[in-house]
């Protein structure tokens, strides 16, 4: 994998309730991810639902973390309004964590760039391994892992660090869930050599374990539902919480505003 000195340009970002979103498109990410791999400089990526907004603005140093990522793109469809409406962004359409988890092993695959998958169980993982090299062939993974659900030692983490960093990858995807995923990967920015993806359920998804939303409920922004449906007792709680406040702030902040804002903060 070459290295070049010339910084990768990312996403201008815009602030929602003091979290920077990211305004930017499937092709403009993908892109993005496969330079900056190809360079060899690394960056730190997540896509946001309403749920991982909602933990940077109820958790100050969890919203510091999100900051300092290079792309926080919107997963979520209501994530996506919002920036449209507050700041006239004209995203046509969402940044979804499983579909760009599609791409950028698509473009990996093509690009000879070899991608290592972190999170989930050894079952999910197994299956993934399965279902990625069944849709792209030439896809190269240099490693998978499956790690404990606690905190790591200071040992282990710096013998995970060196798996992943040996092995060569040049996309780590990480499938821990938020906020567990984006703190991992802001801990370990200036350690690990590949680009951090935090792509959450796409782990799950893309081993099919759990079922995505007909299309219809996605363009609705009314995959929470589908979801709430299928896993009732995990999700009720957070949606019923995160949702409302997150629909209150929105009200609020455009009832304040009365008119789109273009300030953009840098990415």
């Amino acid at each position: 994998m070459s290295t070049n000195t010339r910084s990768i340009q990312w996403p201008i970002k815009h602030e929602i309730f003091g979290v920077g979103v990211s305004a930017t498109s499937y092709d403009e990410v993908t892109a993005k991810v496969v330079s900056a791999a190809r360079r060899g400089q690394g960056g730190l990526l997540t896509f946001a639902a309403v749920h991982c907004v909602m933990c940077g603005v109820q958790d100050a140093e969890h919203r510091k973390r999100l900051n300092a990522f290079d792309v926080v793109a919107t997963d979520g469809q209501h994530v996506r309004w919002a920036l449209n409406f507050l700041y006239g962004a004209g995203l046509k359409d969402r940044v979804y964590g499983p579909e760009l988890t599609r791409r950028a092993c698509k473009a990996a695959a093509e690009q000879g760039i070899p991608i290592y998958l972190y999170g989930a169980t050894p079952q999910v993982l197994e299956k993934l391994q399965q279902n990625l090299l069944a849709m792209f062939p030439a896809l190269k993974i240099a490693g998978v892992e499956s790690p404990p659900f606690r905190a790591l030692t200071a040992e282990e983490d710096e013998a995970a660090v060196k798996r992943i960093n040996d092995s060569g990858a040049g996309i780590l995807l990480i499938g821990l869930g938020a906020p567990k995923q984006e703190r991992f990967a802001y801990e370990h920015r200036d350690r690990i050599k590949a680009v951090q993806l935090c792509v959450g359920a796409a782990f799950d998804f893309h081993a099919g374990e759990k079922k995505t939303a007909p299309a219809w409920m996605q363009k609705r922004g009314l995959e929470w539902l589908f979801r709430l449906c299928q896993e009732p007792g995990r999700l009720w709680k957070r949606y019923l919480t995160t949702n409302t406040h997150f629909v209150f702030l929105f009200l609020r902040e455009a009832m304040l505003r009365r008119r789109p804002r273009t300030t953009a903060i840098p990415a």
